[in-house]
């Protein structure tokens, strides 16, 4: 191999994508065993490699020279061999910062709680120190290990974090808590957190983790480590000597990845035109759609006024939560929502995991009664449901479209609101 990614398994990994992206085609994964790891390094059958968990400390030894962040790290994560001499960087350091950087998070002066003290911890403690801020402390479920070494000196409890930095004003997240498959968890409740300024979670999978969504409830800037996996990339790539002419440069790269996998969630009133909307727009970015009323057809093998009439309106609503739960890890998609779906938050939350959601507001004199809907048959149910839920609607969308034109038109509007998000 020329180029690519080393780690014991790697079956979801972006990097080949983000490499081919940033113009290096000739970028590969291979997956190697703790017992195949010392003859690839002996080897050197490689011009530079990334390396994944849970090799980034275990290849040092074979290496002949780290950069200033790796030793202040204690791991490697790029290696370019130079004439059969293998030089180690951490990437992952310059990453993190250009993260924060990028969005306007800056830490020098500040108070900044890390929460976890994993490999990860160490890059993003690095980069607090390298950026002057004030204080600096990493979080651990069981606080600080009996007969700390000097590098653990700076672990504290949970306990501690909610009662001696409660003023933090950066909290960033190390932790796996929020990775996809158990994505409905956060390592920390922001209650008691009043000075709260800004936060990051290294976590892309899913694009929203609970954590980020809680900040962002609170009308505080977060962001998610997806454009962090692209710069380390791209500076890789730049120690590497790779010739990129052709490739995106890496803030263009992160903003494709992201819209490529943000599902497009349509909400909005019976007869808003969700169902012909999502068609035209499936067609158009040749996406997967998936309307959740249709999903429940064919889950239940019956017609929604049949599941209504039968056994009500909770085990219908209880039907959607369950299709949502099925929904929220998946990417890509085009999604159009039952009417009612959004008045339960557990369904607002699953669908903003790896979505933004349009709401569709349509003038209710123009939305037709009846057509198989159990809740809207006629002009004055339709009334009564806008005025329940129109509310509910404005609060869980991202994006809002006024449906006054053509089906065309609006599918174009959505599409560019969503693309311009």
């Amino acid at each position: 191999m020329n180029y690519g990614l080393i780690g014991e398994s790697l079956p979801h990994s972006f990097s080949p994508e983000i490499h081919r992206l940033l113009g290096n085609s000739d970028y590969v994964i291979k997956e190697l065993t703790r017992e195949e790891l010392p003859s690839f390094m002996e080897g050197k059958n490689f011009k530079g490699i990334n390396v994944t968990i849970p090799y980034k400390q275990d290849v040092i030894p074979y290496l002949d020279e780290i950069d200033a962040p790796s030793k202040s790290i204690g791991a490697v994560n790029t290696i370019l061999n130079k004439d059969g001499k293998l030089y180690g960087y951490n990437t992952d350091y310059y990453g993190f910062a250009r993260l924060l950087s990028e969005n306007g998070i800056f830490l020098q002066g500040k108070k900044v709680l890390i929460l976890g003290t994993g490999g990860t911890s160490k890059t993003v403690r690095a980069v607090c120190k390298d950026s002057n801020a004030a204080v600096v402390v990493r979080a651990s479920r069981s606080g600080k290990p009996e007969g700390a070494s000097e590098d653990e000196e700076d672990i504290i409890s949970y306990n501690q974090a909610y009662e001696e930095y409660s003023d933090a004003e950066i909290i960033l997240n190390t932790t796996p808590c929020g990775m996809f498959p158990k994505v409905e968890t956060s390592p920390i409740s922001l209650d008691v957190f009043t000075c709260l300024e800004a936060a990051a979670d290294v976590i892309y999978n899913p694009l929203t983790t609970q954590f980020v969504m809680d900040v962002r409830s609170k009308g505080i800037s977060a962001v998610n480590g997806l454009p962090m996996l692209v710069y380390q990339a791209e500076k890789a790539e730049e120690i590497w000597g790779v010739d990129l002419t052709g490739g995106m440069k890496g803030e263009e790269v992160a903003a494709k990845l992201i819209s490529d996998k943000r599902n497009i969630v349509l909400a909005g009133m019976p007869g808003s035109g969700k169902t012909t909307i999502s068609k035209l727009l499936a067609d158009s970015l040749g996406r997967e759609l998936v309307d959740t009323d249709e999903y429940i057809i064919k889950m239940e093998n019956r017609s929604i006024a049949d599941i209504f009439a039968t056994d009500g309106e909770l085990y219908f609503r209880d039907l959607e939560t369950k299709v949502c739960k099925e929904l929220m890890t998946r990417t890509g998609l085009i999604i159009s929502t039952g009417g009612g779906l959004i008045l339960r938050p557990e369904n607002v939350s699953a669908l903003k995991r790896n979505g933004l959601i349009v709401y569709l507001d349509r003038d209710i004199t123009k939305i037709i009664a009846g057509n198989g809907r159990p809740l809207a048959k006629s002009p004055e149910d339709i009334k009564r449901l806008y005025d329940e839920r129109h509310e509910f609607y404005e609060k869980a969308a991202d994006i809002t479209v006024k449906v006054d034109g053509t089906p065309i038109d609006t599918a174009k509007e959505t599409e560019n609101a969503f693309f311009n998000y």
